[in-house]
């Protein structure tokens, strides 16, 4: 029986690592700006050496999982073991075509499919590190991670080759781009021969990189361990979520997103579950799939629960049994339209890529409309104020958390921000009740959350501003009634051009066509000026002021 490591306490040393490049482990932030990870449940102490490819596929084989639906798309069905297939073929040409040695970063580039699930595993099953990228990202993006995380293989779906190629112009340290989808990938899939051993990574060897753009608009690297991908689904699927391997997952968040890493492959793989995989999946095609595919767990933001309650009328959800929102606040009137129009209740929860996923939820029987929940087994949470000391309950401060997973940047100075006594502060403001509950109250920073997605401001400022017409603009959260927050940008023009219709429609393609579509603004508002201080600083606070006052009918000037 393998050894476990003694991890009943606080943050264990790190073991001889499996990587033969050691570009991640040496790029991890000092030791002193590390979260105090926790690991009080038995199920989270893992043994030293550990791959997650391997628990999840091998292990679910090894259980009699093997003929049972793993992945299950329009185009077809695979089994566990023909997943696994799949897998050994991938990991075989990244090692041997490709030259992959453990520790080397890959990009993925896909959609919600069963290729991309498959290139992750492979990745991981080689020893090398996943970083992910939405289909909606453009070259400017994507380029940056090239370069962040001096990344030397990508694996790209051929439908989005156009942006990886424009990318890959100037990543100096990319030597292949292997496309699926043309017979690229495939065809060297077909020569090579399953069966490569698993890398022996140890538990904390740097698996993942998951990008998430911050306030400043530059996106940070979150780094993740083989430990940190099972321990989401020992703590919050396995005492939260509880699935079981009859369980049919669907869902709309892209496999790039941690959220839906999690709540599509990892969740459902842990214990041998379906994942119903689908490209699109706005409301009415995923009310369609759960009907057709009988999903019994899904995963969407509120938005498209909203939209969702609007027409289940039409479709026969009663497969469903659980039913998960997060990715931004859920409000308690799509809370109530969603139980009657289902009669189930919505799994709210906070996560964030810094931590991995969810880590304050509620189980069913204990949701009280309107709050996110309780720390989730083998977290821990508080409200502060700041000065960092813990608020009384029912008053307004920053939350803290912490747990098995954490917040551990790619060589940012911005980790001494997000961590502070050990505590990962993950830029919200909640108020903590008598009872445990957290309720929900705004976010901390910058960041603004529309429809699920996490877009930031000083990005679609640095898109606008490289319009000709642009002199100067500003970015913030405007209250919507459909998508709960949008982005709103305040314009100042050069002189020479005229505000209007046909300039914000302008402004706007020309943002989709700079940064990913999903992140322009939706409504623009030309002003003479905007509001600063002494030192020439923007004062966003003053913009989103403004765009809650005009949400509300009420008039004010953006500085006022």
């Amino acid at each position: 029986m393998e050894r476990l490591q003694d991890w009943s306490g606080a943050t264990p040393d790190l073991t001889p690592s499996g990587h033969v490049d050691t570009f991640a482990r040496d790029n991890l932030p000092p030791r002193a700006q590390w979260p105090e990870f926790r690991f009080g449940l038995p199920e989270l102490r893992y043994p030293p050496r550990l791959n997650c490819a391997v628990e999840l596929l091998d292990r679910a084989i090894a259980r009699g999982r093997g003929d049972h639906p793993a992945i299950v798309t329009p185009a077809g069905t695979l089994t566990y073991r023909q997943l696994a297939e799949r897998v050994e073929r991938i990991a075989a040409v990244l090692v041997r075509r490709l030259g992959l040695v453990p520790g080397n970063r890959v990009l993925l580039r896909g959609a919600n499919n069963a290729w991309m699930v498959a290139a992750y595993l492979a990745v991981l099953r080689a020893g090398g590190v996943v970083v992910a990228t939405m289909p909606l990202l453009r070259a400017r993006e994507i380029g940056h991670m090239l370069r962040k995380a001096r990344i030397s293989i990508a694996l790209c779906d051929a439908r989005l080759a156009e942006e990886m190629r424009k990318a890959a112009a100037e990543a100096p340290d990319l030597r292949h781009c292997v496309c699926w989808g043309d017979g690229e990938l495939e065809g060297m899939c077909a020569e090579a021969a399953p069966g490569l051993p698993a890398c022996d990574t140890a538990a904390d060897d740097v698996c993942l990189i998951a990008f998430t753009s911050g306030t400043t608009g530059e996106p940070k690297g979150t780094m993740h361990f083989h430990r940190d991908m099972l321990a989401i689904c020992d703590s919050y699927a396995r005492h939260v979520l509880r699935p079981g391997p009859s369980d049919v997952f669907i869902g709309s968040p892209p496999i790039a997103f941690t959220f839906g890493l999690g709540g599509l492959v990892l969740f459902p793989f842990r214990v041998g579950a379906t994942t119903v995989l689908l490209e699109k999946a706005g409301p009415e095609e995923l009310l369609a799939a759960i009907a057709a595919h009988r999903a019994t767990i899904c995963f969407t933001a509120p938005t498209a629960y909203r939209a969702m309650a609007q027409q289940a009328a039409g479709h026969d959800l009663s497969c469903l049994r659980k039913c998960v929102s997060a990715g931004e606040a859920l409000p308690k009137p799509v809370f109530e339209a969603w139980r009657r129009a289902t009669g189930l209740k919505l799994m709210d929860g906070i996560g964030a890529t810094e931590m991995l996923h969810i880590f304050i939820a509620a189980r069913e029987e204990e949701i009280r409309p309107g709050a996110t929940g309780r720390p989730v087994p083998g977290y821990e949470a508080k409200v502060i104020g700041e000065d960092g000391r813990e608020v009384p309950r029912g008053t307004m401060g920053r939350l803290a958390v912490r747990g098995p997973t954490g917040c551990r940047y790619l060589a940012d100075p911005r980790q001494a921000s997000y961590v502070q006594d050990g505590w990962n502060l993950t830029g919200d403001t909640y108020v903590q009740d008598e009872d445990g509950y957290f309720w929900y109250q705004a976010r901390s920073d910058d960041m603004i959350i529309s429809a699920g997605y996490n877009i930031a401001g000083p990005e679609v400022e640095a898109a606008l501003l490289s319009h000709p017409a642009v002199r100067e603009c500003g970015v913030v959260g405007a209250p919507d009634p459909e998508r709960g927050t949008i982005v709103k940008a305040y314009v100042v023009l050069k002189p020479g051009h005229a505000s209007g219709p046909d300039l914000v429609r302008a402004l706007q393609e020309h943002v989709k066509a700079e940064i990913a579509p999903y992140k322009y603004p939706r409504a623009i508002e030309f002003v003479e000026a905007l509001p600063r201080t002494e030192t020439g600083k923007l004062q966003r606070f003053a913009l989103r002021r403004h765009a809650a006052a005009a949400a509300h009918g009420m008039a004010t000037a953006p500085g006022g």
